[in-house]
């Protein structure tokens, strides 16, 4: 009997066969997959956040094909296979977990992710130096990742050499201080770019915040849209049952409304953003 795996393997092969294969699927390359590899990875975590087991175990299956997808291109160009991929994430879970497959004693989570990182960081400066490139401690960072991801996983960093606020404190201080900078610009009349670059210092300042609170922002992101989502939704459908239009002091008042059903205070007027 052929095994789910080798089944997968064998029709990815055959997608991509020169003679036989979908056009499609035979002109795609590293550059043109990777960004379905990426929107496959947030639909797995899009299932996970509501809860919907059914629906992981497809977008799973649709990731794996994925790494199947990138691994057969791969293997055509004489680079490496998918055997070659799962062998090299073998040999990496055990090289960074000597306390399960070696002789290593570690008796805690929070010792077993310093361990981790201490393996991480190793492995950098050992690729650094057989590439001859300088190293840094902000190596291994990937640039695709989401950017307020990206902040905060670059700002961890330079905290392990120091680089850090002591406390969450301060950071308060930094956030409002970025946002009176965006202010005078635009009040100044600064062009696009150089308010797309105080913008910029506002969101890296809240990620760090995030960060020192202990909080992902991205998760807060998607959290506060979801927020608000659902409460845009509710107001769509009150202002269709009373007859409201477009006017944003009624659909204001509905949004007030929408928020004290859900037991939140009200806010400010004019809270809703405006296209």
């Amino acid at each position: 009997m052929v095994r789910p795996l080798d089944r997968l393997l064998s029709i990815m092969a055959r997608l991509r066969d020169p003679q036989r294969g979908c056009p499609w699927d035979r002109e795609q390359s590293f550059a043109t997959i990777a960004p379905y590899t990426l929107e496959e990875a947030y639909e797995v975590a899009d299932a996970i956040a509501r809860g919907d087991k059914v629906a992981l175990k497809d977008e799973l299956g649709d990731l794996l094909f994925q790494v199947v997808f990138h691994a057969r291109i791969a293997e055509e160009a004489g680079l490496f296979g998918f055997n070659d991929v799962t062998a090299a994430i073998a040999n990496k879970m055990e090289r960074r977990h000597p306390h399960v497959f070696g002789d290593v004693r570690i008796d805690s989570a929070a010792a077993q992710t310093a361990a981790w990182e201490q393996h991480q960081a190793a492995e950098r400066r050992d690729r650094a130096q057989r590439a001859g490139e300088g190293h840094s401690v902000l190596d291994g960072v990937a640039l695709a990742l989401p950017a307020l991801l990206r902040a905060a996983k670059i700002q961890a960093r330079a905290a392990r050499i120091g680089f850090d606020w002591p406390e969450a404190r301060p950071v308060f201080d930094k956030l409002g201080e970025e946002i009176a900078e965006l202010k005078t610009e635009f009040e100044a009349g600064a062009d696009l770019t150089r308010l797309e670059d105080e913008l910029g210092d506002i969101l890296f300042a809240a990620a760090n915040l995030a960060r020192k609170l202990g909080i992902d922002p991205e998760a807060a992101l998607r959290r506060a849209t979801a927020k608000f989502e659902r409460r845009f939704r509710r107001v769509e459908a009150l202002a269709v049952e009373r007859g409201v239009g477009s006017d944003l002091d009624a659909l204001e008042t509905l949004w007030q409304e929408v928020k004290r059903v859900e037991g939140e205070p009200q806010g400010r007027k004019h809270e809703l953003p405006r296209s």
